[in-house]
């Protein structure tokens, strides 16, 4: 009979592993925290940097969001834990970047395709 306890709490700790979900606790140093914040500055300095310079054409636009692509990525992965998570939660992020992506494309298209001044 006891047997049978132990092998029933055997089975139920091996399927809370098998959970899609389930991750361990991670615990990110300080130090990390103050690169990625450090990073963060530089990349809003390069940002007011970009703007200040006269770029030809619409490339204002893309560098600007390209590094506001590149510091959303790095807030997403160091302060919403999303580095340390599971498979699952990483999908449903990359998911949510895919369709920003487009979006940012489907813009970018219309924004390039009108005639400015030409009215």
């Amino acid at each position: 009979m006891q047997g049978a306890g132990n092998r029933e709490a055997f089975m139920a700790e091996a399927k809370h592993h098998d959970e899609p979900t389930l991750h361990e606790e991670h615990i990110v140093s300080p130090t990390v925290y103050l690169l990625i914040g450090g990073t963060l500055l530089v990349f809003t300095a390069l940002t007011v940097g970009a703007s200040l310079i006269d770029l030809p054409g619409d490339l204002n636009a893309v560098v600007a969001l390209a590094i506001a692509c590149i510091k959303m990525t790095l807030v997403v992965l160091f302060f919403m834990h999303v580095k340390y998570s599971s498979k699952l939660t990483k999908l449903t992020v990359g998911a949510g970047f895919l369709t920003f992506c487009v979006l940012i494309m489907m813009t970018m298209t219309d924004y390039i395709s009108r005639a400015w001044g030409r009215w």
